[in-house]
This record gives C-alpha cells, sequence and structure tokens, in this order.
C-alpha cells in the first residue's frame, strides 16, 4: 500500500522547486527560507523520515498548498508554468535513475560540496555556485533539457541562473524521493484524490500549529 503522506510530502518538495525556479526567472528573487529548504534536501542522503529530507512538514507548506490546487485544478493564477517544471523534473529523474554512474558523480560531488556548506552556509553564493555546476555537468547533459522562461535580464544574470539550476537540482531530489516511495506520473491522473486528502490534512494540520 502506498504511504499517500510521504508520496504527498515528496510531490511537494518538487512543486516548492518548481515554484522557486519560475520566481526566480520572473522576478529575479524568491522567499530565502524555501530556497534554503531546498538547498538542504539535497544534502540529506539518509533521513529517517520523509519530512527529515525537508527539515519538517512546515518547510513544505507553500508547496502542499500549490500542489494541491494544481493537481485539483490544473491551474494557479500565481504559477503558470509550475506544472510544466514538474512534469519536466518528475521526466529528467526517471532518466537520471538508468544512469548509476551519473548518480555515483552527484553523490561524490555532494559529499564535497556539504563540507563547502558547512564553511559558508546553504545561502552562500559559492554554494550555489557549486550546486549549479554539479547539475550543469550531469543533469544538464541529458538530450531533454527543461526550459525555463522569465525576464531575460534576470535568467542572463550568473547568480539567478545557479539559483535557479540549484532548485532544478533539488526538484530533482525531491522526485528522487518520491519515486522511492512509490510515486508515478499516473498518480497525478488516476490517484489524484488521494494525493489530495493527503496534502489536505498535512496542510490543515500543519497551518494550525502556525497560528
Amino acid at each position: 500500500m502506498s504511504n499517500w503522506r510521504d508520496q504527498a510530502l515528496a510531490l511537494a518538495g518538487v512543486f516548492q522547486a518548481a515554484i522557486l525556479v519560475e520566481r526566480l526567472a520572473k522576478t529575479g528573487t524568491a522567499p530565502a527560507e524555501q530556497m534554503e529548504t531546498a538547498v538542504y534536501s539535497l544534502f540529506q542522503q539518509n533521513p529517517e523520515t520523509t519530512e527529515d529530507v525537508f527539515g519538517g512538514v512546515e518547510k513544505l507548506l507553500p508547496g502542499l498548498r500549490a500542489a494541491r490546487q494544481l493537481i485539483a485544478t490544473r491551474s494557479h493564477p500565481e504559477y503558470t508554468d509550475c506544472l510544466r517544471y514538474v512534469l519536466s523534473i518528475l521526466y529528467l529523474q526517471r532518466q537520471l535513475a538508468k544512469k548509476p554512474d551519473l548518480l555515483s558523480i552527484i553523490g561524490s560531488r555532494l559529499e564535497k560540496a556539504q563540507l563547502q556548506t558547512d564553511h559558508f552556509g546553504v545561502d552562500h553564493e559559492n554554494v550555489y555556485a557549486n550546486l549549479a555546476s554539479v547539475y550543469s555537468d550531469t543533469l544538464s547533459t541529458f538530450r531533454f533539457r527543461i526550459q525555463v522562461l522569465g525576464d531575460f535580464n534576470y535568467l542572463q544574470q550568473q547568480r539567478i541562473a545557479n539559483q535557479i539550476r540549484t532548485m532544478l537540482f533539488a526538484g530533482v531530489r525531491s522526485a528522487m524521493l518520491w519515486r522511492q516511495l512509490g510515486g508515478r506520473r499516473l498518480h497525478l491522473l488516476f490517484q489524484r484524490k488521494k494525493l489530495i486528502a493527503a496534502m489536505d490534512a498535512l496542510i490543515s494540520k500543519y497551518e494550525s500549529l502556525e497560528h
């Protein structure tokens, strides 16, 4: 039996990363705490629970809310490109899963990046530059590339480009977790009610804790 709660959390991680990509590409900025959650998730190699990957369920509330609406209605007034990014990230992760050599390169490079993060902190430009280079050297080598749409003035800035690549990388990390938990793309079509119910339960529980 699939654990819909854990699947909902992992999928919210994918959606939250996709939202951050869209925000960065269109406005040049995104909520720092959410970006830190995404970077943090990349370094959680042996988590005990799904929420440990993100540092707690409450860190995923923006992703849960957006995922819930997009899965239910296929549209969201704020996030017009988010669903396309989510589906692209899920596809890219499937391609990566067939390449154990690339997975081992990513693992060893993340171990080195962890030392840098311990030194500078998760939100340092050097950390973003390093993680973006890992993404470029591995996931960007596939024939399928995620097309990011936004304001050219932002997209051509190296700092923002690094942040976008890092968020895509974090999205792939969450997609990998989702698959490990039994998530399948068909679930987005045929198990929507179960996913939405799990998301509603998480949102109502953790929103009430916020107040």
